[in-house]
């Protein structure tokens, strides 16, 4: 029987010590009254926005078309492919090694569509250059 007391004000005891903890620190689950109103501040700079989207929406056809772009360096030979080696020694793979294969070597000006992720030029013309 003393067992059981015992038991149970330990459970009461520490039943009270978390809630009482739980009440200084707060609750993750429910927001102190004071974080229910930041959202409600914070609403006027989002409202304020719109009149910004005209001009964000702007370079959002551009991103759907990508800009060709020009770089310079010298074609060399990876395996079956050939890349392009710029002057600081960045290396894009070159998509079309049919047009790239008699500039095997030499210094070329190559136009093109750059894939950043898979660091591949989508050719479109390559020239060769005086460098």
């Amino acid at each position: 029987m003393q067992s059981i007391k015992r038991d149970l004000s330990f459970g009461l005891f520490l039943s009270a010590f978390v809630f009482g903890c739980a009440l200084v620190w707060g609750s993750p689950f429910v927001k102190p009254a004071h974080a229910q109103e930041q959202p409600q501040q914070q609403a006027p700079p989002q409202q304020a926005q719109p009149d910004q989207p005209p001009q964000q929406a702007q370079p959002d056809p551009s991103e759907g078309k990508a800009q060709s772009k020009t770089f310079t360096g010298t074609v060399v030979k990876s395996g079956a492919a050939y890349v392009l080696r710029d002057s600081s020694g960045q290396v894009y793979k070159l998509d079309n090694t049919e047009s790239a294969k008699p500039y095997e070597g030499k210094p070329v000006k190559v136009t093109g569509q750059l894939d950043e992720q898979a660091m591949l030029i989508h050719v479109e013309s390559i020239e060769g250059s005086a460098a």
